[in-house]
């Protein structure tokens, strides 16, 4: 069992056949693969590909799932529940989204609009770009299973405090007043054939792969630098286990950057190559995918600042706590 979930994680999502592929074809040409340069090349083309394909093959199955959960009928799923419960399943909802931060902005809107507890709609909002289910499958392949899956499990359990604490403190009056305004009008969502389902995932798969295929360039660009530029030594001194802020300084990093989960895969790849810390890096990818700056600017469009900065407080305190925990339990995983 164990050689075949290795095989599974390191040649089918690691895809490491691939990368010794590349290296054979670039030593062909001439390419010395053991230099900065040739590592570098092939560092880039293998985690493009990977990357690209994971993306294209999950998103096409996570747009399949959501299908089955437009904006209508979550809506209706969330009306069902109450208290914790109802922040629970408005979380384990948004991990069916593979939006990233600004996308999910839209959907918390349209939920809030609707009537929706603001708490409820804040746990979706936290969990929607942390842990998506194409988080899960990425983890996995380059940390494995056990990271990835207390990975999606802390991200829900910030998400479920989250949401309830806005709840219990009644930020209400701190939405804005053309949301609390508006009336959401109830459509009933046609049934869709299995031909439709399969267009609609083809649709969100190719709308995806174009707005984040620059930030997948740009993340594998800046993790082919950290991987055969950038010293080690330095990476040991900012995120390693001697600095005792290493996850406040990978998070404080993080937050004014914007990508998803697909951009700063291979930043943390790199990372972990060079020796940081497992819980530096996850804040790090936390702190981009949930507290971009762009995503703000556009949250405060619909929040007053004192919700936004409670909204920024908690997820920044939630996810630099993940990332002790991991660090302090890093040597489980």
């Amino acid at each position: 069992m164990q050689i075949a979930w290795d095989f599974f994680q390191n040649q089918i999502l690691g895809m490491r056949w691939l990368n010794a592929l590349i290296g054979n074809l670039l030593a062909a040409v001439g390419l010395d693969i053991s230099s900065r340069l040739g590592g570098s090349v092939q560092f880039f083309i293998y985690d493009v590909i990977k990357i690209v394909a994971l993306l294209c093959v999950l998103i096409f199955g996570i747009s399949c799932i959501q299908s089955y959960f437009p904006p209508e009928r979550s809506k209706k799923i969330l009306g069902r529940f109450r208290g914790i419960g109802a922040n629970c399943v408005a979380a384990l909802l948004g991990t069916v989204t593979p939006f990233c931060s600004c996308s999910s902005i839209p959907l918390f809107i349209g939920f809030t609009s609707a009537g929706l507890p603001l708490g409820v709609t804040f746990s979706f909002l936290i969990s929607s770009p942390m842990v998506d289910l194409g988080s899960l499958v990425l983890l996995m392949s380059i940390f494995g299973g056990k990271v990835a899956v207390v990975y999606v499990l802390t991200g829900l359990v910030i998400a479920v405090i989250g949401g309830t604490l806005i709840e219990k403190l009644h930020m209400e009056n701190y939405v804005e007043e053309f949301i609390r305004a508006a009336s959401a009008v109830d459509i009933e969502a046609d049934d869709l054939t299995r031909r439709d389902r399969l267009k609609y995932a083809w649709e969100q798969m190719a709308a995806t792969f174009k707005k984040v295929f620059p930030y997948i360039l740009i993340g594998v660009g800046i993790g082919a630098i950290i991987h055969n530029w950038i010293p080690e030594s330095w990476i040991v001194t900012a995120l390693g286990g001697n600095n005792p802020f290493s996850v406040i300084l990978a998070t404080v990093v993080g937050v004014p950057m914007y990508a998803d989960i697909f951009g700063t895969l291979p930043v943390a790849e790199a990372l972990y190559a060079k020796g940081a810390q497992l819980g530096a890096i996850l804040a790090f990818m936390m702190g981009v995918t949930t507290l971009s700056l762009p995503s703000m600017i556009m949250l405060r469009k619909a929040v007053k600042t004192r919700l936004l900065e409670l909204f920024i407080g908690i997820c920044t305190m939630g996810i630099i706590a993940v990332g002790y925990l991991f660090n302090a339990l890093q040597f489980i995983f």
